[in-house]
């Protein structure tokens, strides 16, 4: 009765018949609240509760007893149940509760999220332009967002990886869970794992409290792991099996929780020359680019420039509370004429600088001070045999060559790889004692 009734205003209902069932279905389909009778065929409801929470602490958890057992309902709540219904259950009584329950767990990982996400970005824009390369791209993203395909942008930095995903998310099923982003390259390695998959209480020092993930925070809606190009390899594997099998462990937990989230990446790498010099996994690779996005620089989307700049001209002049201003057509002018390095980014950046340098409602060339930005002269590449030495017969000068050649290169394979000896072989395409040879030989250790 309480499923038909509970399935009659669009919920999905799982049933389990004693606390064993509770707790597999609760780990296999991580429900987004727990309603148990306390008197069970086995177990009682109390371990239900105790599993929940074990599982989730901000888990809901509504509780039903006879009307002569209000006191067990009462302590049942001291543990941590949301609310408590006395049987006979009345089902409009049940569905308000569900409704404020399920209500109340979304308020919760909203609030996780915009407490991390606080004072991290003033909003994104919207995806502003007309260039040929960048239509493509957003039908791409249009293409994309009906599937739950996993997503790969590549981009330089600033051309706007960010803004793409979370289109991504919007335009999906998905649009009404979370949207969870970790920059991959912000976070040091040896916290990375923390972040991504969570920890236990006591799981190292400094650890008081179990802390969720943003696995779990994502859980019904979007994960987005921007530079994922700067993965530590050590990570890679249990990345790709969360992925995969949509399964992970807390850091320092040992019972495994599923997930439900689609994956968007994004990097500013050539993953496949990471692939190339195995400092990336193939396999991981191939999981990540079931759905590859180009975004285009701006360099190479000269149409746009103008308007993006009058947009964020705009912008800038309505936050700042400034007479709205036009673009000189000196400025426009020298605005197409630079190269951007930065990207989307960089114009922004510009382009409020210009409108809090601006003193009239007209922004002309000297407002944007791109000549502090100008690449420098290129200067005439050093001649590498300008010191070396030639004497003696050519096998002696085409040893001495071999010996150079060879230290720097791995010199260089050694930087690549971290100091990872085993690593730095691998790169060389050498065994591991035969470098420690030359490491030994050239001095290099």
């Amino acid at each position: 009765m309480l499923k038909l009734a509970i399935e009659g205003q669009g919920h999905a209902v799982v049933e389990a018949r004693h606390l064993g069932e509770a707790k597999q279905a609760m780990q296999e389909d991580r429900p987004t609240l727990v309603l148990t009778d306390l008197r069970l065929p086995e177990g009682d409801g109390f371990g239900v509760l105790r599993a929940a929470k074990e599982l989730d602490p901000e888990l809901p958890v509504i509780v039903m007893t006879a009307y002569g057992s209000i006191q067990d309902a009462v302590a049942a709540m001291k543990e941590g149940a949301l609310d408590f219904l006395a049987k006979p259950v009345d089902p409009d009584h049940l569905l308000l509760m569900v409704d404020r329950a399920l209500a109340q767990r979304k308020l919760m990982t909203e609030y996780i999220l915009l407490k991390e996400e606080l004072g991290a970005r003033r909003g994104a824009p919207q995806i502003i332009g007309d260039a040929p390369s960048l239509k493509h791209a957003i039908l791409a993203l249009q293409r994309a967002s009906g599937s739950d395909a996993t997503v790969l942008l590549e981009g330089e930095s600033g051309t706007g990886k960010e803004l793409f995903a979370r289109a991504l998310h919007t335009l999906s099923p998905r649009s009404e869970g979370p949207f969870v982003a970790i920059n991959c390259a912000a976070i040091p390695d040896n916290l990375l794992e923390t972040e991504l998959f969570g920890h236990e209480k006591g799981a190292f020092t400094g650890a008081v409290a179990r802390k969720p993930g943003k696995f779990e925070l994502a859980h019904r809606g979007t994960l987005f792991l921007d530079e994922i190009g700067d993965l530590p390899l050590a990570l890679q594997a249990k990345i790709l099996r969360a992925i995969e099998e949509k399964r992970f462990e807390r850091v320092g937990g040992t019972q495994s929780l599923n997930v439900d989230v689609r994956i968007v990446a994004a990097t500013n790498k050539a993953l496949r020359a990471g692939v190339a010099a195995k400092v990336f996994r193939e396999d991981l690779y191939f999981r990540l680019s079931v759905f590859p996005i180009s975004i285009p620089p701006l360099r190479d989307r000269q149409v746009d420039i103008p308007i993006l700049a009058r947009h964020f001209v705009e912008r800038f002049c309505r936050e700042l509370k400034k007479t709205p201003a036009m673009l000189a057509p000196s400025a426009i002018e020298e605005l197409q004429k630079y190269h951007w390095p930065g990207n989307v980014r960089e114009l922004q950046n510009c382009m409020e600088r210009a409108v809090i340098l601006s003193e009239s409602d007209t922004i002309h060339a000297r407002h944007l001070n791109l000549t502090l930005h100008a690449p420098l002269p290129a200067l005439e590449p050093p001649n590498p045999w300008a010191t070396f030495d030639f004497s003696g017969t050519l096998a002696e000068v085409t040893r001495r060559a071999q010996t150079e050649v060879e230290k720097k290169k791995i010199e260089h394979a050694l930087k690549d790889a971290g100091g990872h000896e085993g690593r730095a072989a691998d790169m060389l395409g050498m065994g591991y004692k035969p470098l420690l040879a030359k490491l030994k030989e050239y001095g290099l250790k």
